[in-house]
């Protein structure tokens, strides 16, 4: 079993092999054990302190030795994206394929609200893969948020290596080489990538110190590498494409780091959920467990939230989430169980879209149910749904708007909500 570091934003360091970080300095003249020192970047050289974000390698070789990259097929990575539209929009899980897919041919893209050019926005994707990876793989555009929903990756990253299974999130930061196995011979899930600022903890405010994720939670890996000499190909993302190389090595040779950008993994029945403990519900931004900021406070390039297991207790109050228009733009996604504003249609596997200020909420049975239920406390126990939130229009793309799943009558789980409204009384 891997081993692990934990805290959320620590410099940690660690070392596969006695003495090969050095002591004092990170560039020595001669690294220790024979080693190259390396340095990634995640933020720019002169940002705040607090916001910097960058590890140093000691590798066997350096990433620079390879040959030039070309051009290989995207699959279903990218590809146009539809013009902006204001319906809701809802799919069923996709399946898994007929043909032997590794991770990288998994990809399918569903939704994306920027050019990766820009260095902001989301880019929303499946995966479903039946293969081990035999080739690495690395990201220049944005960070990874993966959301296994069927099986468990095992993936060896340059840092050391995260076992992830549905129920927990793994991040992989911009730039990092990585390769994914499959224990269950099978997976699927959800990727957000990210193009602007990086995952960070959200802000408390008048909750506190504790609550919601807390640091010590999360888990990065411990130094691990391969000190083997074979080819081996290499994929990158680099602005919406895929490009390739062969090295003559494994480029997972990192014997030890040190350093705040790393690869991490999140047990999310760790979240401390909050609610109502009188009546109402708070807003729906106390279930964030990340987030990317922007340049104005409280508005989010991207939030990950997620709406786990939790008893319900508020009195005299209409229980799922409300009736509402945001001016964010929410992609929902289910793990396991039910989410519980829909009574059906909603399956773990599938993704919904309710973009800018399109009205949302409760399917009719769910409304009809919860205003007829009997106000006892309650435990929602099977459920994990998620959101991907962004301030910026999602685009869907021309492929994930041709496909079967797409469902050709969400609009209509609104249908039948009666009208209620006693005029006489006016």
């Amino acid at each position: 079993m891997p081993a692990y570091l934990s805290g959320f934003g620590n410099e940690h360091a660690t070392e596969a092999v006695a003495g090969a970080l050095p002591i004092g300095q990170n560039t020595p003249q001669k690294a220790p054990l024979g080693l190259y020192a390396e340095q990634i970047s995640g933020t720019a050289f002169t940002v705040p302190r607090h916001e910097a974000r960058r590890v140093w390698l000691y590798r066997i070789r350096p990433s620079a030795m390879h040959g030039p990259y070309g051009r290989i097929d995207n699959g279903l990575l990218g590809g146009p994206l539809a013009a902006p539209s204001p319906n809701r929009l809802r799919w069923d899980p996709l399946p898994m394929p007929a043909e032997p897919t590794d991770f990288i041919a998994g990809f399918l893209t569903v939704l994306a609200n920027a050019d990766t050019a820009n260095g902001t926005g989301v880019s929303v994707h499946i995966y479903r893969a039946n293969q081990d990876m035999n080739r690495l793989f690395w990201n220049a555009d944005g960070e990874m948020l993966i959301v296994p929903q069927l099986g468990r990756l095992a993936i060896a990253t340059e840092l050391g290596l995260l076992d992830v299974a549905p129920g927990e999130i793994a991040v992989i930061p911009r730039g990092m080489r990585f390769r994914v196995a499959l224990p269950d011979r099978t997976a699927r899930g959800y990727i957000c990538e990210n193009h602007g600022p990086a995952f960070r903890l959200p802000e408390l405010g008048p909750i506190g110190a504790n609550g919601l994720a807390n640091p010590r939670d999360f888990l990065f890996p411990t130094a691990w590498f391969e000190n083997r000499d074979e080819p081996t190909d290499v994929v990158q993302k680099f602005m919406g494409n895929l490009w390739a190389t062969t090295l003559d090595r494994s480029p997972l040779d990192v014997v030890a780091w040190h350093g705040n950008l790393a690869p991490y993994k999140y047990d999310l029945s760790r979240f401390m959920t909050i609610g109502t403990v009188s009546f109402d519900h708070p807003d729906p931004s106390i279930f964030t467990v990340l987030t990317s900021p922007t340049d104005t406070q409280g508005v989010a390039n991207a939030d990950f939230a997620i709406f786990p297991p939790r008893w319900m207790v508020a009195e005299h109050t209409f229980r799922p989430p409300w009736f509402h228009r945001n001016i964010m733009n929410e992609c929902m996604g289910l793990v396991h169980g039910q989410y519980d504003a829909k009574a059906t249609g909603f399956l773990p596997g599938g993704l919904s879209l309710h973009g800018m200020l399109s009205a949302h909420g409760p399917d009719a049975p769910t409304q009809a149910r919860a205003m007829a239920a009997e106000l006892a406390p309650v435990k929602l126990a099977d459920t994990m749904a998620f959101m991907f939130e962004t301030r910026q229009v999602l685009h869907p793309t021309q492929h994930a708007l041709s496909i079967p799943q797409l469902q050709p009558d969400y609009d209509s789980v609104w249908d039948g909500l009666p009208k209620m409204f006693d005029g006489d009384h006016c």
